[in-house]
């Protein structure tokens, strides 16, 4: 049988224990993962691209396990009232290739980025870094908000989007945080000046320059979120050239972040370098990093990891016939025999 997690499910597992504490420990399970970089066979992600969007296919094996994520990108959905990212995923077993868990993934996918994001920043920002500027106040920013307070305690995050009913939503939501100070700002510029940390996660399929030279002051980190497929990026080229750039998986980066602006040869370093101690993450106090994130499988092996175990542990979810349970497994026609029929006895 296969573990069956939906979007109630899901909410629900992440009630019981606390968002805070879900970031945090799938935040551990991701590390734990990128120490064990060599043990998975890897790929870029599959695209389908139209003109208003994108589907993707993200898969990732170890000796035990194979996972996926089906995921699209679509920046207008919102004009039709649906999501700008949906997505559902699955493990499976490698010895047998049972499925063992089919999960929703749009909530747990939102977690994942942000606990990745706080992840990275913790190697990567000062560690006196109590302000952040969060440009992009869409349906993944609480995520991020609160990743950042609770991982690397945050204390001020200065907000804008284009749409200001957006930041209004982000601080509602957040109202019960009240030791977090949320501060709308009428422009990026304003919103990143004095920031420790910058995160931009806007959605819009665009070459776009979110940030620009003039905004980066010296020790910033910078978590872009939001350029993550071919034909989109959030920050101006020279940002991206005088950085310490960190990637996830640089044959995928190459194709769809920042650093799809840069010559192929252009130095990067992947996260999983610095997570093991091979590669230094920020260098200096005055450097400029960027976690040039666009989301690895890695990361959704990790995610899928976790909720099939706390599902497990909090009795979340059902069990489903995702596949036939046969009495002889070479004898698939026997599902479509028609069950005998039951015999009357007669009245004495």
């Amino acid at each position: 049988m296969t573990r069956y997690i939906d979007v109630q499910d899901l909410a629900r597992l992440v009630n019981r224990k606390g968002l805070a504490t879900c970031l945090e420990e799938m935040a551990e399970y991701i590390r734990q993962d990128y120490l064990r970089w060599h043990d998975f066979e890897k790929c870029a992600r599959l695209a389908n691209h139209s003109p208003d969007g994108v589907i993707e296919l993200m898969p990732v094996s170890d000796a035990n396990l194979y996972a996926f994520k089906y995921v699209n990108g679509h920046p207008k959905n919102t004009q039709a009232g649906l999501l700008t990212v949906m997505a559902f995923g699955a493990l499976g077993d490698v010895d047998t290739g049972a499925p063992m868990l089919l999960s929703e993934m749009t909530l747990t996918t939102a977690i994942r980025t942000a606990a990745t994001s706080a992840l990275a920043a913790r190697y990567l920002a000062r560690k006196d870094s109590k302000r952040m500027a969060l440009i992009g106040n869409g349906s993944q920013s609480e995520f991020q908000a609160i990743a950042f307070h609770t991982l690397l305690g945050i204390e001020e995050i200065r907000l804008f989007d284009i749409d200001r009913r957006a930041c209004e939503k982000l601080a509602a939501n957040l109202a019960g945080y009240p030791q977090l100070k949320l501060v709308i700002a009428d422009s990026v510029a304003a919103a990143v000046r004095g920031a420790d940390i910058v995160t931009t996660v806007t959605a819009d399929k665009a070459y776009a320059t979110i940030l620009t030279p003039e905004m980066i002051e010296p020790g910033m980190h910078l978590n872009a979120v939001g350029g993550d497929c071919p034909g989109k990026t959030e920050l101006h080229r020279d940002i991206v050239e005088r950085a310490r750039v960190i990637v996830e998986y640089e044959p995928q980066s190459r194709i769809e972040g920042e650093i799809q602006q840069m010559p192929a040869d252009s130095p990067t370093t992947e996260f999983w370098q610095v997570v093991e101690g091979r590669a230094t993450g920020r260098e200096s106090a005055s450097q400029v990093t960027l976690f040039d994130s666009v989301g690895f499988a890695l990361e959704d092996y990790s995610a899928l990891r976790y909720v099939l175990d706390v599902a497990k542990t909090l009795e979340i979810g059902h069990d489903i016939a995702l596949v036939p349970d046969l009495k002889n497994p070479k004898d698939l026609f026997a599902l479509l025999r028609p069950a005998p029929a039951k015999v009357k006895a007669d009245a004495a």
